[in-house]
């Protein structure tokens, strides 16, 4: 059984509808990754899948229906969501950053903490009592994959990691996904420049004007 099962899911901003019928799914250790051109919908999905737009349809986490809960009781169960826009509190520290995402661990995955992020990501080791508003664009995306991370979660939803960061810092952030991959997450990547987690995709989905397309 699938670890996150979506179906039959439509979704929009009042009465623009967005999502028609869209329907994926994605296991644990897993790798999947929605591409898109911009405005095809992929960014909507993840907010579908985590209740922060209207929707109706079929959202289901280890089996459960999910898409009846508010955003935070999603995320309480397993279901960590990255934006593109990152929204990491400008006025706090790495370390209070990733204190406000810490969860108890859950006895299916190893343990996530600030030691074992830090390992991820081993730039912000360096920064941890630096304001989250005086980093880079890179550093701030990091960040904010780690505090998801803090939460111990299932799986991770990341949209758009790649936009906007320098080869080297797109190169890290690949090799952070395969570790995560490794880890043994779920990981779904929306993510217009398909070439930026080919070699770590599992299966992918391509998405058109709100519908998934062949591939």
């Amino acid at each position: 059984m699938a670890l996150l099962e979506v179906s039959e899911l439509h979704a929009g901003y009042g009465r623009a509808q967005v999502l028609f019928d869209v329907t994926l799914e994605l296991s644990a250790g897993e790798v999947v990754m929605l591409t898109g051109r911009n405005g095809a919908g992929k960014s909507t999905t993840l907010k579908a899948i985590m209740g922060l737009v209207e929707r109706s349809g079929n959202v289901r986490c280890n089996g459960s229906r999910i898409d009846q809960l508010e955003p935070f009781e999603i995320a309480r169960l397993g279901i960590g969501y990255v934006p593109e826009d990152r929204r990491v509190f400008s006025e706090l520290t790495v370390a209070e950053n990733l204190e406000v995402g810490r969860r108890a661990p859950r006895t299916e995955l190893p343990r996530w903490d600030e030691s074992r992020v830090f390992t991820l990501f081993p730039n912000l080791a360096g920064l941890r009592e630096r304001r989250a508003a005086e980093m880079s664009g890179g550093e701030q995306k990091m960040l904010a994959i780690a505090r998801t991370l803090m939460g111990n979660p299932l799986a991770i939803l990341l949209d758009e990691p790649s936009e906007g960061l320098a080869p080297l810092v797109v190169r890290q952030m690949s090799e952070a996904i395969a570790q995560l991959k490794r880890a043994g997450l779920a990981v779904l990547v929306c993510e217009q420049n398909a070439q930026f987690a080919e070699r770590l995709v599992d299966r992918s989905y391509r998405i058109e004007k709100g519908r998934i397309k062949p591939s």
